[in-house]
């Protein structure tokens, strides 16, 4: 046993030296380096930082280039050194009223106080191959936003659905109330909003697109218009006990989305639109749009809608949307399961067995 034991940790050790060669790649080639990856391939960084649960472009980068790329990975690798990170407290709520916008588009107002911002996007491009990025032609210097904008505030537009009362109005917690933090306690049913939102944060963009992309082709009621989405620059406060009062951490990019839906009313509330909201860090639109698509569907129950679709289905939502979790459970198939496998193997050969004795003793009788 300890021979076997030995062996198969100079076998492991010698597929981490194949990982680490795999990763360089081609030694002629020059390494990537992480500056590269978080300035060049920052939507990446964003996807890794958003469902890695913390807010680092260094250390996503450095993630990603571990990776090979595999951005799963490197969002578990994100999740497995978060967890060695002291914790001293909570921040403030984030002001996206106050952001500095660098993108914001409404599919529901044309002509909105501050504008539409169409910033930097993939909405426009031709999906065409761009041949010059492998020639290594620069692109055209960007051209810049207007000073005279640069401090502009602007309202989001469900608040201006708000103000004709045609919206939802979403009732402000006490100060003091307590809210729920799933990177200190387990999934827990049923969830409050504040919790699933965590959940759909963190999960996986592949699986919430595919339960969006669901809830518009009829699996979920919802007939959505993208209220707004905005990217930029918030700043994050926290509140020192020893000081009492809120104090500056730094600034950070994030992506809001407030999707608009339709909502019949009931006795005792009017016809009106109610809301779907979605939030990741740095340019995460397509995250963004699907969480807020979700958040709507999973909000049947208080809205006193039927529930008919896996999109509204809070549990089966919640409990398959973390990638981490489920690239665990899928991969560890891998992992050796002889004696699992070798009971398995015994009970279908004992069953043929009793099969064949079955059939050898009908034809016998037959006869």
């Amino acid at each position: 046993m300890y021979v076997a034991v030995k062996g198969g940790e100079a076998a492991i050790d010698n597929a981490h030296a194949l990982l680490a060669d795999a990763r360089r790649g081609d030694r002629s080639v020059p390494e990537i380096g992480t500056d590269q990856i978080a300035g060049q391939l920052a939507l990446a960084v964003d996807r890794v930082m958003t469902e890695g649960s913390l807010y680092d472009r260094d250390l996503a980068a450095l993630a990603i280039k571990q990776a090979r790329g595999d951005l799963i990975e490197a969002i578990f690798l994100l999740r497995a050194f978060r967890t060695t990170l002291a914790r001293f407290g909570y921040a403030q709520p984030v002001d996206t009223g106050a952001m500095r916008v660098r993108r914001r588009v409404s599919a529901t107002y044309k002509d909105l106080p501050g504008g539409q911002v169409l910033g930097p996007t993939f909405d426009y491009t031709h999906r065409l191959i761009d041949f010059a990025l492998a020639a290594g032609v620069e692109p055209p210097p960007a051209p810049e936003a207007p000073v005279a904008e640069a401090g502009v505030r602007m309202p989001r537009v469900t608040d201006l659905l708000a103000g004709e009362d045609l919206i939802e109005r979403e009732a402000r917690a006490a100060d003091d109330a307590p809210v729920a933090d799933l990177t200190r306690a387990p999934l827990a049913f049923p969830a409050d909003r504040d919790l699933r939102l965590q959940a759909l944060a963190r999960g996986d963009e592949g699986f919430l697109l595919a339960l969006a992309y669901s809830t518009q082709r009829g699996y979920g009621r919802t007939h959505p218009f993208v209220g707004e989405v905005r990217i930029g620059t918030v700043e994050v406060e926290f509140v020192p006990e020893e000081l009492g009062f809120a104090v500056p951490l730094g600034e950070i990019d994030v992506t809001e989305c407030q999707m608009v839906n339709q909502f019949k009313g009931s006795a005792e509330v009017p016809p009106q639109f109610t809301r779907g909201y979605g939030l990741g860090f740095g340019q995460s639109e397509r995250k963004a749009m699907a969480m807020a698509l979700v958040d709507r569907a999973l909000r049947a129950g208080e809205l006193d809608e039927e529930r008919r679709s896996p999109a509204q289905d809070e549990e089966f939502v919640l409990a398959h949307a973390d990638n981490v979790q489920a690239t665990g459970f899928v991969e560890h198939l891998k992992l050796p399961h002889y004696v699992d496998f070798q009971a398995e193997l015994e009970l279908v050969r004992r069953m043929r067995a009793e099969v064949a004795e079955r059939h050898r003793e009908s034809k016998e009788a037959a006869e």
